[in-house]
């Protein structure tokens, strides 16, 4: 198994997923403007899917240009909400406008990954969980919200299925690795038949 890869992401709990697996990896965000290429994609009325096979794609790619025989990992998680696409909030009125939406309803998250080597995908993988949040009230929102830190929320999206966020759910369908943004256990397959 290749034991080291580069990491295009910023994110701490995809870093601690690859550290629990015992695969090394040296973290170089992308810094690929997401928001620009969301908003063409849905002009273009691409899938939420799409969207996030994209941008992990786009992310791995733009790293290992510069990694030469490197692979680089890319990865991105969304929300899709009955074909709505739910991106991560920008402040906590917007994680909170998010929470109300799915609020009492059933919700797709989709994690895709991409290996990049020399600038071009070698390998992709997309998978989804499915998530139904129990009802609430906006108080209980607004108090869920009090007790996520700033860093958490604006980096995970606005449940922590690993912490608080196990508690907003009736119902959970899915690995929870791919829920924290990485599945796992393909990347680990992948890395294992890489020669």
């Amino acid at each position: 198994m290749s034991n080291k890869i580069i990491l295009a992401s910023k994110s701490k709990v995809r870093k601690e997923i690859l550290d629990k697996h015992n695969i090394f990896c040296e973290v170089k965000p992308s810094n690929v403007d997401e928001e620009i290429i969301k908003e063409n994609l849905i002009n273009e009325l691409a899938s939420s899917e799409i969207i996030s096979k994209n941008l992990a794609e786009l992310k791995a790619n733009k790293v290992s240009l510069s990694q030469k025989d490197e692979l680089v990992l890319g990865a991105d998680s969304v929300i899709d909400l009955n074909g709505e696409l739910i991106s991560k909030p920008e402040s906590r009125e917007e994680a909170l406008i998010i929470l109300k939406k799915l609020n009492g309803k059933k919700h797709q998250l989709i994690s895709s990954v991409c290996i990049s080597r020399n600038g071009s995908m070698i390998w992709n993988y997309t998978d989804k969980a499915e998530l139904t949040m129990k009802n609430f009230t906006d108080e209980d929102l607004k108090l869920y919200l009090s007790k996520i830190p700033d860093e958490a929320l604006y980096a995970y999206n606005v449940y922590q299925i690993e912490g608080e966020g196990r508690n907003l759910f009736l119902n959970i369908k899915g690995d929870e690795d791919t829920i924290m943004g990485l599945p796992i256990f393909k990347i680990k397959e992948y890395l294992k038949n890489y020669q």
